[in-house]
């Protein structure tokens, strides 16, 4: 009797509109991390509650997700795939760095509005992501750390191994309006926790 392995899925990082919930790029983990820390800091109310206060909560709790995520081109390179060969995975590590980047089109027209003697700039807003482990977990976060080893290079000094360290917050409707489509993907997350625990 042969063996039969499940369809393994692959967790993935999206990077949607924030006010339109449209997709605009999506990177797909090449392994999946072996694992993942979750933490949860309640929200009461204040640092000593009276009793009257005791069991209140502010909102949901405090949500931090943190996992390796390991990158490397062997499979590309035995293919003899001209990116990885010229590149090695500067492409994979440029796309997860950009999340946390303005883009340079901000960048320059934010220059030109202070020369143009304009008071008062916003903040740089950025795409909303979402870190999507499973059906149930597909959850809008903002990354809060990313640390980058890069293990291997090739001869050019490409590198062609790496790690990747995230610290991601879960954005919640503390964070985000209902009205949004962060507050929607939220609320989603949230009944499925509700609806999961009915069966414990």
């Amino acid at each position: 009797m042969s063996n039969i392995s499940p369809l393994l899925k692959k967790g993935a990082i999206l990077s949607l509109d924030a006010n339109l919930g449209i997709s605009l790029s999506s990177i797909m983990l090449q392994y999946n991390p072996e694992t993942i820390t979750r933490s949860l800091k309640p929200q009461s109310v204040g640092d000593e509650p009276d009793r009257t206060e005791i069991l209140r909560l502010k909102g949901p709790p405090i949500e931090t997700i943190k996992c390796d995520i390991v990158i490397d081109a062997i499979d590309q390179l035995e293919n003899s795939d001209p990116t990885a060969m010229s590149l090695g995975i500067q492409p994979q590590l440029s796309a997860l760095e950009l999340l946390i980047y303005p883009t340079s089109a901000t960048l320059i027209s934010n220059e030109q509005l202070s020369l143009s003697g304009t008071l008062e700039i916003l903040p740089m807003e950025t795409n909303l992501t979402v870190f999507a482990w499973n059906n149930q977990r597909i959850t809008p976060v903002r990354i809060t750390d990313m640390e980058i080893t890069e293990q291997d290079f090739d001869p050019q000094l490409n590198p062609i191994r790496a790690k990747v360290s995230l610290g991601m917050r879960v954005l919640n409707i503390n964070d985000v309006s209902f009205q949004t489509p962060a507050g929607a993907l939220y609320l989603t997350y949230q009944t499925s926790k509700e609806a999961m625990a009915l069966l414990a």
